[in-house]
């Protein structure tokens, strides 16, 4: 194991905090794990001038580029809605029926991560609309035909890019089958492989050159592995279908690991290390610092422990350099917003909003 591996295992990490400003505390967490990249929800954003002084605190504190992250899909996902106001769901743009449409949700919401001072966006969601997840995914899934999501998908990390963001499909292998929340539940999905390919996992195949990252969910599927761990920690789903079946070249990342659907089959460490081991890149843990502690002291201890698992972490702590290297999006810079730039993303949203609903109005009536 090389000092430089165990120097950097922070660089499979990206981590949310409590808070709305630098703390003592959060300074100490960034300097020492040193991370790939925060990510922000509702409860660290209170204006767009306070966020995006926050994330830049953070850059401060990190010597690499941060990947500075949050989940904007709009509807019941939308973290700047008492900043900018609120971003039409992804199921009511997709009812449009209009790709320009598709495309300028992605661009709407880009412009606005990026003023914030955000450069990845945890969007958007190609998991199916099957009835079976209704209630768990509603308004965030558009469709249950996969060309028809690859479509509003392909479109919306167009829009996404042409302002500078990073965009993430998501929850591979596919949740569209699940009936539990994987926040609370491990849910087993029930489906061979051969349905699994043909439906779920076709989004995940038509857009992997077109996808930065790809975010792994906390599901089983116990007909493809025979058991019941969640794809997030599954070699057999990440290395084997992800990377070589697929041929995916991005960056993996787990959902978070503090969720109930991964804790029941793994502690916090144990989870971290399975997910890295499993052919992952990043693991997500977005709320306690001890469990951020803890995952990287699971990691940092089995780097040193184990030659065969640092020989796996060198892989993709070579594939994040680069990506980090390569990248635009993590090399550009945004001013402080201005109210004035606020109260322009605002009307931009609400005219948006405004303009999908009275062309799903318009098809209604035609229909």
């Amino acid at each position: 194991m090389t000092k430089s591996l165990q120097l950097s295992v922070g660089q499979f990490i990206i981590l949310g905090f409590d808070g709305t400003e630098m703390s003592p505390g959060l300074r100490s967490l960034l300097t020492r794990i040193q991370p790939a990249g925060v990510i922000l929800f509702a409860r660290n954003i209170a204006s767009a001038q306070q966020t995006h002084k926050l994330l830049q605190d953070c850059q401060v504190c990190v010597s690499d580029p941060l990947f500075t992250c949050v989940d904007m899909e709009g509807g019941s996902v939308d973290r700047f809605r008492n900043v900018t106001g609120p971003a039409p769901p992804a199921a009511e743009v997709y009812a449009t029926g209009d790709r320009r449409l598709f495309r300028k949700h992605g661009r709407v919401i880009g412009e606005s991560c990026r003023a914030l001072g955000f450069n990845t966006d945890f969007a958007p969601v190609v998991d199916l609309a099957f009835e079976a997840s209704h209630t768990v995914m509603s308004s965030r899934a558009v469709s249950a035909e996969p060309r028809e999501t690859v479509t509003y998908a392909r479109e919306f990390l167009f829009g996404l890019r042409s302002e500078g963001v990073l965009g993430t499909i998501k929850h591979f292998p596919g949740l569209g089958e699940a009936n539990l929340d994987t926040h609370h539940e491990l849910p087993m999905v029930e489906k061979s492989w051969k349905r699994l390919w043909e439906q779920d996992i076709t989004p995940y195949r038509a857009l992997r050159r077109d996808a930065p990252m790809v975010l792994v969910g906390h599901a089983a599927y116990p007909a493809v592995t025979r058991d019941a761990t969640p794809a997030s920690l599954s070699k057999k789903w990440i290395t084997d279908v992800l990377r070589k079946k697929i041929g995916y070249r991005g960056l993996v990342l787990s959902d978070d690991l503090e969720m109930g659907g991964v804790l029941k089959a793994a502690s916090m460490g144990q989870a971290a290390v399975g997910h890295i081991r499993a052919g992952g890149d990043l693991c997500l843990v977005c709320h306690v610092g001890e469990h951020v502690e803890q995952a990287y002291e699971a990691l940092l201890h089995e780097v040193e422990r184990d030659c065969k698992f640092a020989r796996r972490c060198q892989e993709s702590l070579t594939r994040v350099q680069r990506f980090k290297m390569r990248s635009k999006e993590l090399k550009r810079r945004t001013s402080v917003p201005t109210p004035e730039r606020v109260q322009k993303l605002s009307r931009q949203l609400w005219e948006f909003g405004e303009q999908v609903r009275l062309e799903a109005i318009r098809r209604q009536d035609e229909a």
